[in-house]
Parts: C-alpha cells; sequence; structure tokens
C-alpha cells in the first residue's frame, strides 16, 4: 500500500536516455523505477515534471504491461518499449488521477513516462528507438 508520506522517495540519481526520432536524437534525463515499490508508486502525487526528464519503468523481462494514473496529479505521455529499444505504442495525453487501464499491448521491457505533450513536440512515433542500458542485451 502506498501512502501520501512516500511521495518523497525520488531515484538516487538521473540517467541519460536516448529516442532517435526521424527528427532527431532527442535527449532525456530519466529516474528508474525498479523495485515493486518505485513501480507502484511512479510519479504518483508529483505536481510537476520537467521537458526532457521522466521515469522510466524495468519490466525485465518483457511482458504485457497495464498502468494507470491513479494519485498522479500530471498528464503524461507514456511510452511503452519493446525489448528490443524499439517503441511498441505511446499513450498521449493520460487523464489524471483515472484508474482506467492503459496497456502495453505486446511485450514490454520499459515504459518511459514523461510530461503530456512531449511525444507530439519531438516526433516521437512507435518504431522509434530508445537508447539506455536497459534495452542493450535484449
Amino acid at each position: 500500500m502506498v501512502t501520501p508520506g512516500c511521495a518523497g522517495v525520488h531515484a538516487a540519481e538521473f540517467q541519460p536516455l536516448e529516442i532517435a526520432t526521424r527528427a532527431g536524437v532527442k535527449m532525456f534525463s530519466v529516474e528508474m523505477a525498479t523495485t515493486e515499490e518505485e513501480k507502484a508508486t511512479g510519479l504518483m502525487y508529483r505536481k510537476h515534471l520537467p521537458d526532457g526528464q521522466g521515469m522510466l519503468f524495468d519490466f525485465s523481462p518483457a511482458q504485457q504491461v497495464s498502468m494507470w494514473m491513479k494519485n498522479t496529479y500530471i498528464s503524461l505521455d507514456m511510452i511503452f518499449i519493446g525489448p528490443d529499444g524499439r517503441i511498441l505504442r505511446i499513450a498521449e495525453n493520460t487523464e489524471p488521477l483515472s484508474t482506467r487501464i492503459i496497456p502495453s499491448r505486446g511485450p514490454t521491457k520499459g515504459v518511459l513516462e514523461v510530461i503530456a505533450g512531449t511525444a507530439k513536440k519531438y516526433g516521437i512515433a512507435p518504431g522509434d528507438r530508445v537508447s539506455h542500458p536497459l534495452f542493450n542485451g535484449h
């Protein structure tokens, strides 16, 4: 169970992540969500997420993934990434505080959450390649 008191738990460090799009390479600085607690909490309770920052959820080994926006106050783009680092699906402009399930629709190794509008702003699309150590070994 996650309580609002846990909202101050953030990743210890940011890691670089790149997405190669038709328009060029976009760099992001991401927090990692690897433990069950980090994945359950995600970006809940946050009021702001700067452009160029995000959270990368590690779902190794690749699996069907379902996300939601419960207790999440800011609209996000959720980028579902396959084991080879290719973007499978993007759920854009998710609804804050919604409990509606957002499925990956395919085997997913990582989910990148960024501020809503990011995918459109930078031309990020399914099939684009994500570079991060999570996807190096497939």
